[in-house]
C-alpha cells in the first residue's frame, strides 16, 4: 500500500509540475515570441538587484576606473535609447568588473549587465564594446533567465517526483541520489542554450546599427575570443554562452541580410 501511494503522489506532482509549466505562457513584448516563464518582469528586476552584488564579488567588484565604468555605462544605454529595448520593462544598468584575468561579459534577470575589465582590455573599438552589451541586451528583453529558471524549476519537480516515486525505505540512498541527479539537472539548464545565443546575437545586429555602431565589430569579438582561447585556458564567455556551431558565420549571414545593399558609412567601428 506504501508503495502504491508512493507511486500515486509521484504521479500527481509530476503531473502539475508539467501543467504548471505548459500553462505559463506568456507573449514577449519585444521578440513576439510565447515563451514558457512563470516571473513577472518586476520579479526579474528584483531578483538580478538581488543577485548583482554578489555576482560582482565573484569578480573582485567593481572596477575603481570610474571613467572607464562610465564609458561601458554611457555606451550600454545608447543603445537601450536606440532600440525596442527601451520599450521594455526592464531598468538597464551597465557594470564593470575589476577581474583583469577573466575574460566574459553577462547579465541578469531584469537587466544588470556586466563587462570583466579582463574582457575589455581586449577590444580595441568602442563598436566592438557595443556588440558585447548589445548581445547581453538580447538575453535580458529576450527573457532567457526566466525561460532558463523556469525550466530548472520543471526538471527539478519531475526529479523531485521520481526522487518519491523511487524512494525504497530499506536503501535511503537512493534518496540522495536523486536530490544529486536534480543539482545537476539545474546546472545544465541553466546554461544558455543554441536559440538563445542565435537570438541574442540576431538581436544585437538590430541593435548595434540603430545605435550608431557597425555590427561587424561582433565578429571581430568572436575572433578575439577565439585567438584568447587557442592556447591555455578558454575564455569564460564561451563557457557561460556556448558557441552555436559556427558563430561567426551565423553573424555574417544576420549582417548581410541586415544590409544587403551593403554596410553604411556613417557607423562607427
Amino acid at each position: 500500500m506504501r508503495g502504491n501511494l508512493r507511486y500515486i503522489i509521484a504521479l500527481l506532482m509530476a503531473g502539475f509540475t508539467l501543467v504548471t509549466y505548459y500553462c505559463k505562457r506568456s507573449v514577449n513584448e519585444v521578440t513576439g515570441e510565447v515563451q514558457h516563464v512563470d516571473m513577472t518582469a518586476e520579479q526579474e528586476i528584483a531578483l538580478g538587484l538581488q543577485a548583482a552584488p554578489q555576482m560582482a564579488q565573484q569578480y573582485g567588484g567593481l572596477h575603481p576606473n570610474r571613467e572607464a565604468a562610465a564609458r561601458v555605462e554611457q555606451i550600454g544605454q545608447q543603445i537601450v535609447r536606440s532600440t525596442k529595448a527601451s520599450q521594455s520593462p526592464y531598468k538597464f544598468q551597465f557594470h564593470l568588473l575589476a577581474d583583469e584575468n577573466t575574460i566574459n561579459a553577462f547579465a541578469l534577470p531584469g537587466g544588470q549587465v556586466f563587462i570583466t575589465a579582463g574582457l575589455l582590455k581586449h577590444l580595441t573599438t568602442e563598436g566592438q564594446v557595443a556588440g558585447v552589451l548589445a548581445h547581453e541586451i538580447g538575453h535580458v528583453v529576450g527573457r532567457h533567465s526566466a525561460e532558463q529558471i523556469a525550466k530548472s524549476k520543471l526538471t527539478q519537480g519531475l526529479t523531485g517526483a521520481a526522487a518519491i516515486g523511487m524512494y525504497d525505505p530499506d536503501r535511503p540512498g537512493t534518496l540522495a541520489g536523486s536530490a544529486a541527479a536534480a543539482m545537476v539537472g539545474k546546472l545544465l539548464t541553466l546554461r544558455y542554450g543554441r536559440n538563445d545565443e542565435l537570438e541574442a546575437d540576431r538581436l544585437a545586429v538590430d541593435y548595434t546599427p540603430q545605435a550608431g555602431y557597425d555590427p561587424r565589430a561582433m565578429v571581430q569579438v568572436m575572433q578575439i575570443l577565439e585567438q584568447n582561447g587557442g592556447s591555455g585556458r578558454q575564455p569564460e564567455f564561451l563557457s557561460t554562452h556556448p558557441n552555436p556551431g559556427n558563430r561567426i558565420g551565423h553573424l555574417e549571414q544576420e549582417i548581410a541580410a541586415e544590409f544587403p545593399q551593403g554596410m553604411p558609412s556613417n557607423l562607427k567601428p
